[in-house]
């Protein structure tokens, strides 16, 4: 890397100190990435007493003091991703979320899974931006707007804006497989649904002037893993949507989750993020156009059809989710779960090797547990990659995965070379 940009780990005793190696929030360029905070009482490092509005609203007094410690506010939100242990709770929420954001709404996921840490009912991420950069002593550019955007032809909640735009990147929330004219959820089983979640992505981008084909990752959460074949058929009609795309064989980074439950009984919900070459005003004209996706897989990997290993736009690196697959032979490693977590992290560090760069760049990780139990285990390994604990990190249990697997992991990483403009 240049080190041009540095990755900034912070953390403050206003939140609760992580319950493992992890930073509360991570910046690298025009993002701060935070830890999903779990309602934990900062004073006592226990959960709240109460039920789940008591520990939803603990967990954004801890995101709100990350936020603050870093001299942002929440309206420097953009993404909002809440974990629920049982989906009923989406009500009670909802109405304690309204009070941290009254106005301005980011986007939003919503999902229930199957446990999460310290036996919590409630775990919520953010995303937040970073005007000022992470330019050492320099800073990038500290005015820059964010753009909201809703467009009638696609599903409307109030919520949740549909696209949220900052710096190089749109932020979308999770499509539910809702028809747009009748608000209700379309009739079919999960082909169906999984068309009509890409469907209305598609609409916010269109309504937006954006490709796509610009899409950099996609996260699919499912309630039954054995959907997944189904839902391939209909990815593949959707990716590659160009003609360029199609030259290229261009798909977008991947991962799938199994989750106990989502929003309106739906059998699927798709998360998208999305490159903004155009950038958010008033970055300079040779500062924004032309910017090109990279994308990159490595044979020393398990490879996947449908997903691409890393895809770099701007100043990030999306990597798909890695299963405990013995690269050679396709299946998941002899073992328990620590073998598998450090299959998992070792194809994790083949790829942000195979692309120049090292695991100290890498700014987030999200683990996906078959059972939440284990979290001490993976621990033990996963110090062992990340000694210095640097980036930030969600876990939560899921359901199910594929090949019957123990863990599933994921991660962000700073690409502080940027991606060249389009020759």
């Amino acid at each position: 890397m240049s080190g041009y940009n540095a990755v900034l780990a912070r953390n403050t005793e206003s939140a609760p100190k992580s319950i493992g190696p992890y930073s509360q929030t991570v910046a690298f360029s025009h993002y701060n990435n935070l830890s999903a905070q779990l309602p934990i009482d900062p004073e006592t490092g226990k959960l709240v007493t109460g039920g789940v509005q008591e520990q939803a609203g603990q967990c954004f007094k801890n995101i709100k003091a990350i936020v603050e410690s870093i001299d942002h506010v929440m309206n420097d939100v953009v993404r909002v991703t809440v974990f629920l242990k049982n989906i009923s709770d989406i009500e009670a929420v909802s109405e304690v979320y309204t009070d941290f954001f009254p106005d301005y709404v980011p986007t939003l996921t919503t999902v229930a899974v199957a446990a999460l840490p310290m036996g919590a009912l409630v775990q919520i991420e953010a995303l937040v931006s970073n005007g000022e950069g992470t330019i050492p002593n320099a800073p990038q550019a500290g005015d820059l707007v964010k753009v909201v955007k809703n467009t009638e032809n696609a599903p409307v909640s109030p919520l949740s804006a549909q696209a949220v735009a900052f710096s190089h990147y749109n932020n979308l929330s999770a499509q539910l497989p809702i028809d747009p004219v009748t608000g209700k959820l379309v009739a079919g089983g999960a082909k169906e649904q999984a068309k009509q979640c890409l469907k209305n992505i598609k609409a916010i981008l269109e309504s937006i002037d954006v490709p796509f084909d610009d899409i950099v990752k996609i996260n699919i959460f499912l309630k039954n893993l054995s959907d997944v074949e189904a839902i391939n058929e209909v990815y593949t009609t959707f990716f590659p949507d160009s003609a360029i795309a199609r030259a290229a064989a261009y798909i977008p980074a991947r991962t799938v989750v199994s989750v106990s439950a989502l929003p309106m009984d739906a059998l699927v919900q798709i998360e998208a993020v999305v490159s903004h070459g155009d950038g958010t005003p008033p970055q300079a004209v040779e500062d924004r156009h032309g910017l090109i996706i990279k994308a990159n897989n490595t044979e020393n990997a398990p490879t996947g059809f449908l997903s691409t290993h890393t895809v770099a736009f701007s100043h990030y690196n999306h990597i798909s989710a890695q299963l405990p697959l013995d690269s050679k032979t396709g299946e998941v490693v002899a073992g328990g779960v620590k073998e598998q977590a450090g299959q998992c992290l070792k194809h994790l560090k083949t790829i942000v090797e195979s692309i120049d760069h090292v695991l100290e760049d890498v700014v987030k990780i999200n683990i996906f547990l078959k059972n939440i139990e284990d979290i001490g285990a993976v621990d033990e390994v996963y110090t062992t990659f990340f000694p210095g604990g640097v980036p930030a990190r969600r876990t939560v249990g899921v359901s199910d995965l594929p090949k019957s697997a123990l863990i599933q992991i994921e991660a962000v990483v700073a690409n502080a070379e940027g991606t060249p403009p389009a020759s």
